[in-house]
């Protein structure tokens, strides 16, 4: 297996359930406070390590507690703590995460030292990236940066994931150069809708097409309960759901994404990856969290056999 580098951000999680969503202006009660340890790039390298796969996260920590307890966290999860830099006098990210009863949810992120991982932090990319290698990228972390990696993965001979999310007001000359240094780009409904400029009923199979456009030799769109679709040079293709009963949707996507790269870098086919992917997804919804919602390795095999979809993924 190749190993996985994920650069991107590190949170920490506060989270309330409530009954519904506030309306603007309003107040709802919810449930006790719960601090947890997330942001994409640490909740997408902990999906993948919990997968198998050999894995680096290269992301920034404020000197402060919430620091201390995301370092300890990820060095629990088995991932190397001297790739997370610290950054002096800078808060770590904080995301604000509220949960409805269907288990949709809000997330509102205080960057901190995410919006300081800089050049400085990227230059032992050269030292984990290797040839076959997969890099993984969101954008809670400057658009330089993203860039600057996706550059060094590409001269290293990686493939280059990005997650884009969550995507930039406006589409720049960085966003651009970006996609067309991506492998494999993988956005929900509203972030393609978006880079797309599409409005109204989509034709997903189209849109996923019309997304390799941008750059990207592959694009994938997740649709929630309806699974995803994919497109590459073979063509466009859907993928159904794995039907759960879903509590919180909150890691789903970073599921997906770190299984998509952890089934990437052992070997599997883009249509055997997205599929391992959208059984990850699916577990990480029956569960509350972000990290403690990720599967294991074990967990998604056994689901994917119990759905007698096995021998397919």
């Amino acid at each position: 297996m190749s190993r996985v580098v994920v650069v991107g951000s590190a949170n920490a999680d506060l989270a309330v359930r409530v009954p519904r969503l506030p309306l603007p202006g309003e107040t709802v009660l919810g449930s006790d406070l719960a601090v947890l340890v997330g942001g994409k790039g640490a909740n997408q390298a902990v999906a993948a390590r919990r997968l198998g796969a050999d894995t680096v996260l290269v992301a920034a920590l404020g000197d402060d507690r919430f620091g201390e307890d995301v370092r300890a966290a990820l060095a629990r999860e088995g991932l190397p703590a001297h790739h997370l830099r610290t950054v002096p006098g800078a808060a770590t990210g904080v995301a604000l995460i509220v949960v409805d009863a269907a288990g949709e949810n809000t997330v509102v992120v205080a960057p901190g030292a995410n919006a300081r991982l800089g050049d400085d932090a990227l230059r032992q990319l050269s030292t984990v990236v290797e040839p076959g290698a997969v890099l993984v990228l969101q954008l809670e972390i400057p658009l330089d940066a993203c860039l600057t990696a996706a550059r060094e993965a590409r001269r290293a001979g990686a493939r280059v994931i990005l997650n884009a999310a969550p995507l930039p007001d406006a589409v720049d000359e960085r966003l651009t150069a970006l996609l067309h240094e991506v492998d494999v780009l993988v956005v929900n409904e509203s972030e393609a809708m978006r880079l797309g400029g599409h409005s109204g009923q989509v034709d997903w199979l189209t849109a996923a097409a019309a997304l390799r456009d941008l750059g990207p030799a592959a694009c994938v769109v997740t649709l929630g309960a309806r699974g995803a679709v994919r497109a590459d040079a073979a063509g466009a293709f859907a993928h159904p759901a794995f039907a759960v009963d879903a509590v919180d949707t909150t890691g789903a996507g970073d599921a997906f994404c770190g299984a998509l790269a952890a089934a990437l870098a052992a070997g599997a086919s883009l249509d055997q990856a997205v599929r391992r992917a959208c059984a990850a997804g699916a577990i990480a919804t029956t569960r509350m969290g972000a990290q403690s919602a990720l599967p294991t390795l074990l967990e998604l095999d056994t689901f994917l056999v119990a759905a007698k979809d096995f021998s397919n993924a």
